[in-house]
């Protein structure tokens, strides 16, 4: 295909492109709003911790360096979900999240989500993260604010999985994730709906997304392992009404922030 920008769906209120790549072409800057879906684990891994009044500070990766970040940011470092003990009890498994003890900040790394919205806040988007648990609340809340028009556009970014050699896997619990947003945000008036929107949508409508969720490629892979009540807590479609909003660096709920 040939002509600058034939990705871009400007003509779109609500847009969707996939993974870190997706989200750097359609990064909407300070215009517009990118929502960061990765249902299996970060974004409800967010929204379980934001909801206790947590705030998340994405950062790309677990290595030496997000150590120090957390560090320098006085905040808690989520470790590996097996490397879970009672000195360190935060990692990226939601129920591990809503066991642990309260802490202010805590640095999540993850290759996906997490790599998205450091990416994308780092070069000026307005981000938020989204999941099954929350996408209603989000899109109520992004639509409170004008999102969702051509001229304010909301940009879905469901963040898949790697592959062994790193490539993406789009990855159908995000594609259901990324849909729920979609479809709520329609029935809200936003739009019009990209045609890659709009076949999230129709996914997320087709089926029932918590039997999906189980038994999909990622829910079978965690369940596999022994993290079957991750599944079951990013199953919970509906149950949170809180707003992670990315914002001085770190996640915290904005529909508990009287300044917005």
């Amino acid at each position: 295909m040939h002509g600058e920008g034939w990705w871009a769906q400007e003509s779109s209120g609500v847009r969707l492109e996939w993974g870190l790549t997706g989200a750097e072409r359609l990064a909407p800057g300070r215009k517009g709003w990118l929502v960061v879906v990765d249902v299996l684990s970060f974004t409800t891994a967010v929204d379980v911790a934001t909801e206790r009044g947590t705030r998340v500070l994405p950062y790309p990766w677990r290595d030496d360096t997000a150590a120090a970040f957390a560090t320098r940011h006085r905040a808690a470092l989520a470790v590996g979900r097996r490397q879970v003990s009672p000195s360190a009890p935060w990692s990226l498994s939601p129920a591990a999240l809503r066991d642990a003890p309260f802490v202010p900040r805590l640095v999540l790394p993850s290759p996906n989500g997490s790599t998205i919205a450091a990416t994308a806040s780092s070069r000026g988007s307005q981000v938020v993260a989204a999941c099954l648990r929350n996408a209603g609340a989000v899109a109520r809340w992004l639509a409170g604010q004008g999102a969702g028009t051509s001229g304010e556009p909301v940009t879905l970014v469901p963040a898949g999985e790697r592959w062994p050699d790193a490539s993406l896997r789009p990855a159908l619990e995000d594609l259901l994730g990324a849909g729920a947003v979609a479809a709520a945000l329609s029935e809200l008036g936003a739009g019009p709906l990209s045609p890659e929107a709009c076949a999230a949508r129709a996914s997320y409508l087709a089926v029932d997304p918590a039997a999906a969720l189980t038994d999909c490629s990622s829910g079978r892979e965690l369940r596999v392992c022994g993290f079957a009540e991750d599944v079951a807590i990013a199953a919970e479609v509906g149950a949170s009404t809180s707003v992670p909003l990315l914002a001085g660096g770190a996640f915290t709920d904005a529909a508990a922030d009287r300044n917005w």
